[in-house]
């Protein structure tokens, strides 16, 4: 594969994107969904409040972790209105174990704006999806596709995988946007949906197979920091502790997490402004 691909890169550094190319490309991407597609309940669903839950839970998130939490959180919350309409703590309780939970509260807050705005029904127009806070230029593109079939472009990092491998095989600090043209024109248009699935499925296969990742070569390459002993990690304990008892005091949340209190104040008072839970009066003391 590592041969080919550097043969790939080199007609294309040499001769450009011809429409032979494309359909090399395409042929190759295509062959191995064909015979590898991975089956997510997510991806034989055509109901767009389905695969808008769906692209909030993937960021960032193992899809062996999504699936049963996507099961679960369509069957409580089954429609816009209904997530829009339930409280946050119901929200976040559903999410827990997804982790980055800001998002549950960003979801959350964009179905609202779907209810109130597009009278619950998801745009097509991936610019008016992009102008609600949380849903990023590839989110939006990536929901209207896969809800209706629409090619647009966008990267994430499995297709961004793909790319530097076969395109710029030989090649570091590669930006996005030199990568944007290449997918905007390799697009199948006739069937984008299951098009980036396809490509979404040879860039996972690459991770598996490749050392070391191609996208260390991506010029926007950034090693995740350490989880253990983050503000992460301890936003998410505390948060833990507020679902099951939401009287419980800062004071007693540093004694059972063993953080100083004035450490705890602060996170607390940050998730109460990003509107994890509701300020509570009872702080610092018993």
């Amino acid at each position: 594969m590592s041969l080919f691909a550097a043969d790939f890169s080199q007609s294309y550094e040499k001769n450009g994107l011809s429409q032979e190319m494309i359909q090399i490309f395409q042929q190759i991407i295509w062959d191995y969904y064909n015979s590898h597609p991975r089956e997510f309940p997510w991806r034989v669903t055509r109901n767009p409040y389905h695969i808008f839950i769906s692209e909030w839970m993937l960021q960032q998130t193992q899809t062996s972790s999504v699936v049963p939490k996507y099961k679960e959180f369509i069957s409580k919350l089954p429609t816009f209105s209904d997530l829009a309409n339930t409280s946050m703590d119901e929200v976040v309780k559903l999410w827990q174990g997804l982790g980055y939970n800001r998002r549950a509260i960003w979801m959350k807050s964009a179905a609202e704006s779907i209810v109130r705005e597009y009278n619950g029904t998801l745009p097509k127009d991936p610019d008016h999806l992009e102008k609600i806070k949380g849903i990023g230029h590839a989110t939006a593109r990536e929901m209207v596709t896969f809800a209706y079939n629409i090619p647009t472009v966008f990267i994430e990092t499995n297709i961004r995988r793909v790319f530097l491998h076969l395109f710029f095989h030989n090649k570091n600090q590669v930006k996005d946007t030199e990568i944007l043209s290449l997918v905007g024109q390799t697009v199948d248009i006739t069937n984008p949906r299951e098009w980036y699935y396809a490509l979404m499925d040879y860039g996972v296969m690459l991770k598996k197979t490749l050392q070391p990742d191609p996208n260390r070569r991506s010029y926007h390459y950034k090693k995740q920091p350490k989880f253990e002993g983050s503000n992460r990690e301890l936003r998410g304990k505390i948060l833990r502790l507020k679902i099951t008892n939401p009287e419980i005091t800062n004071i007693t949340i540093s004694q059972k997490l063993k953080s100083p209190l004035e450490k705890i104040n602060e996170l607390v008072t940050k998730m109460e402004e990003e509107g994890f839970f509701e300020k509570s009066l009872k702080t610092t003391s018993e």
